[in-house]
């Protein structure tokens, strides 16, 4: 039987002046299962409710409230943990063009726990790793010469805590394609980049986490997830892009983030780290601090599907420049910042005028906005910064891309790209060098400057150093580091975004069309140096 509880603070003059002048107000409370709260209920005609009215101190009375106890509890209004962040350590890596220049993390799952490095993708929901697999990537350290061990493949039958995500399981929205509701949960994630995909069954398993904040000295927390069985991966995962996983942080459901979140474990946010050196740091459950900036996350078609924020305009030194309004996806899994087509014409030429150097070009090179400065020019680049509700503020800590020419010469690129849908993307170049902060409790996303220690995110003496992958902030071999002179200079892969089944939302308007083979022109340019046209 559904029954709807209530606590009737006003009744229907029970909002009294006990003096004008001094404009008290006052309130009754009254119990939910008192003779007042019957009278009420009775006289808005709800008789079916009224008619099972429990007796004071009854079993049924009783049951009732225990009932309403349990509810409360498994709302958490005050979340188990500060914080938590994965077993393995909280550091998130880059291994350079080996693994496309996505952003990694090591996290465990399973009973025993299986190791797995994932790419971190704030803009698809769903965490799948490899699995019994009949397509994967190569798993074999040979393959990856940046890894110190084989990458693992995860198998449910090897874990004493999972189980199939049944297709009758509200998580499950593929049930069309199910034979009976206790069968298997299918799913398939299409990515637009490169005919990418991953497919296979969802499980159900266990995330082992470690605590920080008030519960810093517990060692280990396990939480209970869904995942992808990738059985089938195609496109890019076969070629270098996230061979172990990927970590899904979305809005969704079915993110790690929200089921951790639901289960009470932590309060409803996370917050990620990403360093001019590819390294940083998440921590779930993180909400930032009292003096960071914000912005309200916005709905699309009515659903906060994706995390969306609005930029009322974007300023080129003290400009700042008029129609330049648009929506902004938020996306670590993207490389680079794209801008609506005006907005990105105003923005450049603005830019442009403020910079005084050579300006170059390639005929392969993505970007259309590149400069040979001397080194007397390289601090004279103009700032930029993007213009939030509120007059919030968010400045681009390094809108440049540079590679050295010469002992005199170093080519500078402005990494924006143009992008024919009317909305936007802030990638991960303009991201860095601040906490972000995706607090999904509030609908808002917070930034602050951060140096990006245990202390600086946490206030506390967490350990955010994995044990079993040191603590180096760049994990590039030696070899690899020296072939590359300045690897803060390289750009990272542009991430194709999920269109998936069953988890995208019915609208495909924010769904990202970047693509990963944009990599092979950016390393071609820089590495070739083909800078052939000077204005």
């Amino acid at each position: 039987m559904a029954i709807n509880f209530f606590i009737f603070l006003l009744l229907a003059n029970g909002l009294a002046f006990d003096g004008v002048d001094a404009l008290t107000f006052s309130s009754k409370l009254i119990h939910r299962f008192s003779d007042e709260a019957k009278v009420h209920l009775a006289s808005k005609g709800d008789s079916v409710w009224v008619q099972s009215w429990p007796k004071r101190n009854s079993s049924e009375y009783l049951r009732l409230l225990l009932s309403s106890d349990m509810t409360r509890q498994r709302m958490r209004l005050v979340s188990q943990y500060d914080s938590l962040y994965p077993s393995e350590g909280s550091n998130t890596f880059s291994y350079g063009e080996v693994l496309v220049w996505l952003h990694y993390t090591w996290i465990d799952i399973g009973t025993p726990n299986v190791s797995f490095l994932v790419a971190l993708d704030t803009g698809s929901d769903l965490l799948w790793v490899p699995c019994d697999c009949i397509e994967c990537a190569s798993l074999s350290a040979v393959y990856y010469n940046v890894l110190d061990k084989d990458l693992n493949e995860y198998s449910p039958s090897l874990s004493n805590t999972s189980r199939h995500l049944p297709c009758s399981h509200q998580l499950c929205d593929s049930s069309s394609n199910c034979k009976g509701p206790k069968d298997p949960c299918p799913y398939e994630v299409q990515y637009t980049s490169a005919n990418t995909s991953t497919s296979g069954f969802l499980i159900e398993d266990r995330l082992n986490l470690a605590p920080g904040g008030r519960n810093a000295t517990q060692s280990s927390v396990q939480a209970s997830i869904v995942l992808g069985c990738g059985r089938k991966q195609s496109g890019s995962y076969l070629h270098g892009a996230a061979p172990d996983g990927v970590l899904g942080l979305g809005p969704g459901s079915i993110s790690v983030p929200s089921l951790v979140a639901k289960a009470g474990l932590i309060p409803n946010s996370f917050s990620i780290c990403l360093t001019e050196n590819d390294s940083g740091r998440i921590l779930f459950g993180d909400q930032g601090h009292i003096n960071q900036r914000s912005t309200p996350f916005l709905p699309v078609d009515g659903k906060f599907f994706k995390y969306v924020v609005g930029v009322e305009s974007i300023c080129v030194r003290s400009i700042c420049l008029k129609q330049t309004g648009f929506q902004t996806l938020i996306d670590t899994g993207t490389s680079f910042t794209y801008l609506p087509g005006e907005v990105y014409k105003k923005v450049v030429a603005e830019f442009d005028k403020h910079v005084n150097a050579t300006r170059i070009t390639d005929e392969e090179n993505p970007w259309e906005y590149c400069y040979n400065a001397s080194s007397q020019e390289l601090n004279n680049f103009p700032e930029m910064k993007f213009t939030f509700s509120k007059n919030q503020t968010f400045l681009i800590q390094n809108p440049m891309l540079n590679s050295p020419v010469s002992q005199e010469y170093t080519a500078f690129c402005l990494t924006l790209l143009q992008t024919v849908e009317d909305y936007g993307t802030i990638g991960q170049d303009f991201l860095k060098g601040y906490r972000m902060v995706f607090d999904r409790e509030n609908l808002q996303f917070g930034w602050s400057s951060s140096n990006f220690t245990g202390q600086d995110i946490m206030g506390d003496r967490a350990n955010f150093t994995s044990p079993s992958h040191g603590g180096s902030s760049n994990p590039l071999s030696a070899n690899q580091q020296q072939t590359i002179p300045n690897t803060s200079t390289i750009p990272p892969a542009i991430a194709g975004k999920a269109s998936s089944k069953p988890f995208a939302a019915t609208t495909s308007r924010f769904t990202s069309l970047h693509l990963l083979s944009s990599v092979s022109l950016i390393c071609h340019f820089f590495f070739n140096g083909n800078l052939v046209k000077a204005y």
